[in-house]
């Protein structure tokens, strides 16, 4: 089934159950979605990488400290089959002690082992996001 959406696409809800978290800015539920040494790519964000659960708390804990509304709109998730998400959002905050409205399209390739996400990159290019699931779907099978 490589580089196609899978048939049972296990994946779809725990990463719409995460984005729901983000909403609610719930720390916990966000981190229980990740493999206790979980690595969080964000450097084709310019973001670095983030190595387990402890640095990965203290990315959200940075970021949505530095809101006063955020909020995570899920535009479109795939499950591409051998543990691989393809899942982009919409991000629309409003940064603290400001009036101005911020919006960022991007995109995040999962890769899910026994039903935790033990790797994830964030893409503000979402078409570079989408060929890179695909492609490690297709290695992955």
């Amino acid at each position: 089934m490589s580089g196609e959406e899978s048939t049972t696409p296990e994946l779809v809800d725990p990463t719409r159950k995460q984005a729901e978290a983000g909403n609610r800015h719930d720390l916990e539920a966000m981190l229980g979605f990740w493999a206790p040494d979980g690595i969080w790519g964000l450097s084709p964000m310019g973001l670095g990488v983030y190595g387990d659960r402890a640095a990965i708390r203290g990315f959200f804990e940075d970021w949505l400290g530095a809101y006063e509304e955020l909020e995570f709109n899920l535009e479109e998730v795939l499950d591409l089959g051998n543990g691989v998400s393809f899942a982009m959002f919409m991000l629309t905050g409003r940064p603290d002690g400001t009036s101005a409205q911020v919006q960022m399209r991007y995109a995040g390739v999962g890769i899910w082992e026994q039903g935790s996400l033990g790797r994830a990159t964030n893409y503000t290019d979402v078409d570079d996001a989408r060929a890179a699931a695909e492609r490690l779907a297709e290695s992955r099978g």
